[in-house]
Parts: C-alpha cells; structure tokens; sequence
C-alpha cells in the first residue's frame, strides 16, 4: 500500500503540469459545491434568525375561524369562547417547553385613534404585565406599566419608537394626551424592542419580509380594552419557548390547552387555538431556498463528471506510456492484483489532491462571495469531508478502467513495445 502510494506520488511530481489539468476539473466541481452549499446554508441560517428573532423564542397562539386568524373588528363576537384566566395563564406556563406567558387583545388596524388631528394607523395592544417581559420590550424614555396601572384601571398608553417617530416626530411624547376610541390616554413611555434582534436585510424582498411597515403599536393596560371596545373580545396567548427548538412544541400544547379549556358550544361556528408555527415557516422558506440551490448543485456535479473523464484519459496515456515496465513487472512475477492496485492509487491520489485543493477554494470563494455581496455564508465541515471522500470515489470509479486494462496485459506482448 505505501509502496504505491510513492509511487503514485512520484508520477504526480514528475508530470506536474499534465497532473494539475487532470486535477482541475474536480477542483472546480468540489470549489462550486462548497461555495454552494455553504451559501445555502448561510441563508438557511439567516431566515431562520430574521424570521424567529434572534433568541426571543416567542409564539403567538390565536382563535381561528375557519382557518384564518380571528379579527374582532370585522367578524362578530363569538359566543361560547371563554376568557383567558390567570389560573389559565399560569398552568400554560407549566407545560413543557414554556417559559413564560402572557395573555393580550390585539386589533391590528385600529381606528379613531388620534393625536390632535393626526389619526393613528397602526395597531393597538391591550396587555398584561407580563407581556413586555415575554417579548423583551425595553423601556428607552419614560416608564413602563406598574401595577397600580392594572388595578386601578388608568388610562395611561406605552408606545414604541415607530409611533414615537411618526406621530410626534421631534416632540416629546411623555405626558402627551391620545384619543382612543374618544377616551383620553396619557403617554408614559416609549419602548423598543430588544436589542438582540438584529435581522439582516440584502433585498427589497427582505425589508418587507422583515420591517414593520405599519405605523407602530401602542399598548394599553388589558382591563381598559372593555372601556375602548365596550365589549369583552377573544384574546391571545405569546409564550416565550424554553429554547428556539422549544417553539413548535410550547406553540401547539398552549394551543391543545386553550382548545379543550377555553371553548365550549360555539354552534357552527369553526373556532380553534392555533399557534403562528414560526419555525414550520422558516422551513417552508429553506426549502424553497434550498430547492432552487441544489440545482446549482447538480450542474456543479457536471464539472466531476467532466473531472473523472480527464482522470480516465490521462490514466490511460499513462498505461499506453508504461506498457513496457508493467510487462516487465508481470514479467517477474507482479500478480494482476498488484497491477491493479498501482494505477487505482494513483487515480485515487490525483482526484484526493484535486479535492482538497477545491475544497480550500471553495472556502475561499465562499467568503470572498460573502464580503463582495453581502451573501451570507456558513462553512460546513462535514460537506467538505464528503467532498474529499466523494473526490477518491471519482477517482477509484474512472481509474477502474484503465487499471483492470493494466492488470490484464499481456507481458510478453507488453515487452516488445517500445
């Protein structure tokens, strides 16, 4: 085995040139994989932390009508959908996987909601005191709720920064009076999200995705949303998922909770709990990515192919230039099996070297990709393993020809040539 090694080494060094066109396909196949694959999975990566948010964990759990998420200023107030308790509250944070919870009413387009005569259009929240904690909402101006703002049902209102800037631009909110639904609210603080949330936006198609286009949220302590809305309305449920893994499973037992606790006789109406599945879009959205890329894949592989041929054509000039040393080498007594072995080394030596050099250039292109267009990248270890191996594969299967050709020359016709 070493013996052939050397000498497969030795024939590589002594045509260098002719052993580095015969390597060049399989470099650019391995490097076009790699860059490839270790964009896919960069992106892959990127929609995953654009899309769930960086360690935040959260789900939101919300009643559905048939199918489509419930929407209290369009469809009528169900009857037989029970308020979310804080005994329900509690025992959703005692099922596996979640951390905390937090119970709120949402409108997503609100209206007659002004300051002065600007009207607001973004959407209003009616929230616990654990919702800004679930969420990771920090407080940048002012204060956030206190308890006294529950229990004694004050018209206060906490904004984020988006409604700071677009309905007051350079004016301080704080201490600022709101008009909701005709009642008062005083601005107490401006919030923002964490600052652990940092998405990276490459595309118009990203921003979208990613940015809140609307006009900001406002919240308000939930015991005043009977004041704003006269009327007791479905609520949600966000829970904060032990782990980002955590997620789909915290999600769907909040969901199974609420279903078998919290509905009761709803007619024909099709009311369920269902939990925004975060990571089941994430996946949705890499394998549409991925789809796409592992066509990229296989037309990389053809360069392989096109490598393997070149490793058969030059392994068979080389057996046609040594036709006379392998007679001489059956001459003395070399056995088929030695024969063969020889020229597969070889042939398994020159597609190892091919790639491990299109490994590195691949890494190379890889980053040299990322820092030119801002394409994320992640390079993966064991692709670049399997490259390699994959590179020996090649060549071990187009060398078999030309070596079993070797092995069964004849020796004395081998001696006559020159």
């Amino acid at each position: 085995m070493f013996e052939n090694l050397r000498f497969a080494f030795d024939s590589v060094k002594g045509h260098k040139l002719r052993s580095l066109l015969t390597m060049l396909g399989i470099i650019i196949g391995i490097a076009s994989i790699i860059t490839i694959v270790s964009t896919i999975k960069g992106t892959n990566e990127q929609i995953k932390e654009n899309l769930i948010g960086a360690g935040t964990n959260c789900v939101v759990v919300r009643l559905n009508e048939n199918d489509y998420p419930f929407d209290a200023a369009y469809q009528p107030n169900p009857d037989g959908v029970k308020l979310i308790s804080e005994e329900d509250r509690l025992a959703i944070t005692e099922l596996s996987g979640v951390e905390e919870a937090t119970v709120f009413n949402i409108r997503e387009w609100c209206e007659g909601v002004f300051y002065r005569n600007t009207a607001f259009n973004g959407k209003i929240v009616g929230v616990d005191e654990h919702y800004m904690s679930v969420y990771s909402n920090v407080v940048v101006r002012g204060r956030g709720f206190v308890e006294k703002d529950f229990t004694e049902t004050r018209r206060v209102v906490v904004i984020d920064n988006q409604v700071a800037d677009n309905l007051f631009g350079r004016e301080d909110p704080l201490g600022c009076t709101i008009e909701i639904a005709g009642e008062p609210f005083t601005v107490i603080g401006v919030v923002s999200r964490s600052s652990d949330f940092k998405p990276v936006i490459t595309s118009i198609n990203d921003y979208y995705m990613y940015t809140d286009t609307s006009g900001g949220s406002m919240y308000v302590p939930n015991r005043m949303w009977g004041l704003i809305y006269k009327f007791d309305e479905p609520q949600c449920v966000a829970v904060r998922a032990a782990s980002t893994d955590a997620m789909t499973t915290a999600g769907q037992k909040t969901a199974d909770y609420l279903n078998d606790n919290n509905i009761g006789d709803v007619g024909e109406r099709q009311l369920t709990f269902k939990s925004e599945d975060l990571l089941e879009q994430a996946q949705q959205l890499q394998s549409m990515s991925s789809s796409t890329n592992r066509q990229l894949v296989w037309i990389a592989s053809i360069s392989l192919l096109v490598g393997g041929i070149g490793v058969m054509n030059i392994m068979l000039v080389s057996v046609t230039e040594r036709t006379s040393e392998i007679g001489l080498k059956k001459a003395i007594g070399a056995k088929k099996k030695r024969i063969l072995g020889q020229f597969l080394t070889e042939a398994a030596v020159i597609t190892c070297i091919g790639g491990f050099a299109g490994v590195l250039a691949g890494v190379v292109l890889a980053l040299l990709l990322s820092q030119i267009m801002s394409v994320p990248v992640s390079i993966s270890v064991s692709y670049s393993l399997i490259a390699v191996v994959f590179s020996i594969v090649i060549g071990v299967a187009f060398g078999l020809f030309p070596a079993i050709k070797a092995a069964n020359l004849n020796p004395i016709e081998a001696l006559r040539r020159d």
